[in-house]
């Protein structure tokens, strides 16, 4: 028996993806869906029209008034930033709640994620939107460690205290790491082949034969949202951590520096979506 094997059987049980989820994964296949048709779609499930309303209406999004409808939050977002926030409703809803685990805490770096994810994507070719859904779940197989083995992932957390040593730490002592489990509930969940392989890429993107750009970006966000939570400048921290990454991509730090969204924008739809 594979030490992952637990892990991947506990991404094989989850339940089904959200219906909604599921018909906004597909829209990503189309240029044709209609801000309409996209309101309807969250009108059909009350608890997430409920988050989505709380969520357009948070610091995060800044409406210049308050968004007193599904059509209104449509007039004002746009197709692209509704389905983002539409789609990381969807996620927070989808999955169970641990006991013990700070989940709001963890959707908060899940969002930051998400965003560093979208803004580095078009400086490595790759697409904004896939990169934003990216970010969304690659963090996601976490959860399931810590559904399986809580003691081991406390262990993690106790060794993992540096920018990017959780990947690492994982792998030493349970065996895999968290994109690796994020990839096998994205193939149970019929993701796009695409996706499924850059959580795998972003496990070592500078190992995965032919390179990755989304694996690349999804890593480098981790990176950059680690860096934020624990006060260490970007710059210094993928220096220190991505060194080969960085050169293999040719990414200019300062350019990125002064490009990253406001942190704490980032992480605060976090508090409106855990309601």
């Amino acid at each position: 028996m594979s030490l992952t094997d637990p892990y991947v059987q506990q991404a094989t049980a989850m339940p089904a993806m959200p219906e909604v989820a599921h018909k906004l994964l597909r829209s990503f296949e189309r240029d044709d869906m209609s801000l309409g048709e996209l309101s309807s779609l969250i009108a059909r499930d009350q608890t997430l029209a409920a988050k989505v309303m709380r969520l357009a209406n948070s610091a995060r999004y800044s409406p210049s008034h308050a968004v007193a409808s599904l059509n209104d939050a449509a007039a004002s977002l746009g197709l692209r930033t509704l389905r983002d926030l539409t789609l990381s409703a969807c996620m927070t809803g989808a999955f169970p709640q641990p006991v013990g685990f700070d989940r709001l805490s963890f959707w908060r770096s899940t969002l930051a994620v998400a965003s560093y994810a979208q803004m580095l994507a078009p400086a490595l070719d790759a697409d904004p939107d896939t990169a934003y859904l990216g970010g969304l779940m690659l963090r996601t197989g976490q959860l399931l460690m810590v559904m399986v083995d809580p003691a081991g992932v406390a262990e993690v957390a106790s060794h993992a205290v540096t920018p990017d040593s959780q990947i690492g730490f994982e792998s030493a002592i349970l065996g895999c790491s968290h994109p690796e489990i994020t990839a096998e509930l994205a193939r149970h969940w019929h993701f796009p082949q695409s996706l499924v392989k850059a959580f795998g890429s972003a496990v070592d993107p500078m190992e995965t034969r032919p390179f990755c750009r989304l694996g690349a970006v999804l890593r480098l966000a981790s990176v950059i949202c680690d860096c934020a939570n624990m006060g260490v400048p970007v710059a210094d921290g993928l220096r220190l951590t991505q060194p080969a990454l960085l050169a293999h991509v040719n990414l200019d730090l300062d350019w990125l520096v002064a490009h990253l969204p406001d942190h704490r924008l980032a992480v605060s739809g976090a508090d409106a979506l855990m309601h």
